[in-house]
């Protein structure tokens, strides 16, 4: 039964739900929206946008699924993989330089977003099949796709329960117990982070909150010393 065990802490039916509906209905207005306005003749998505759909309303709290990581990860991508293009004709080459040069500038940039690397890869291998008219048209349905699920999602998070764009919120509403003898820092975090040598889908500041109300209930749990 691990096998349909929930993979991401903190997940539930209900979030997975609201994940679904967000996906609807963002993907669909974005296609309805860009069809009605595209300025010419182009696809109406681009295909990545699903993989940013999943990451925007299955884990809105994720740093990869902020507004700057969709939007400028995709776009920039984009430039990466059309300017790859032109400079490196093996498909294969080009293609295995435009993943690794998308990763290291959305890394510089802070807009880290994994279907970056997708879009690269697109304009890579799709690029010497369309003319420079087209290859315009993709970069402007990835750029604009991108922007239209970031103000869906916004908007749609609004009544989601989530946080979006994500803040590390304490949880007002809980009875607070009392503080414990000894507080988890950000310094902390991160020479635990170093110690680990591994990266985490989580921002700094969420483990930070998340270590205090476990310090809460498990003060709660053991009373006093």
């Amino acid at each position: 039964m691990r096998l349909f065990a929930p993979l991401l802490a903190g997940a539930n039916l209900r979030d997975r739900f609201i994940a679904c509906l967000g996906a609807l209905i963002g993907i669909a207005l974005v296609g309805v929206t860009y069809a009605e306005f595209a300025p010419f003749a182009a696809p109406i998505y681009a295909a990545p946008i699903g993989a940013s759909a999943v990451l925007l309303f299955a884990v809105p709290s994720s740093p990869l699924a902020q507004p700057w990581s969709v939007i400028g990860g995709n776009t920039l991508s984009m430039g990466v993989g059309l300017a790859v293009l032109q400079i490196v004709p093996d498909p294969i080459g080009g293609a295995a330089i435009a993943v690794s040069a998308a990763i290291l500038v959305m890394s510089l940039l802070r807009c880290l977003h994994p279907p970056g690397g997708a879009v690269a890869l697109s304009a890579v291998l799709a690029g010497p099949m369309q003319t420079a008219a087209q290859c315009t048209a993709f970069g402007l349905t990835v750029a604009v796709n991108s922007a239209l699920l970031v103000l869906i999602g916004w908007f749609f998070h609004r009544y989601s329960g989530h946080s979006y764009p994500h803040r590390a919120v304490p949880v007002m509403w809980k009875d607070v117990a009392p503080t414990p003898p000894v507080r988890v820092t950000l310094e902390d975090i991160d020479k635990a982070l170093d110690d680990l040598g591994e990266t985490f889908d989580v921002a700094r500041e969420d483990l930070a909150l998340l270590l205090a109300r476990a310090e809460i209930h498990a003060a709660e749990r053991t009373g006093p010393a």
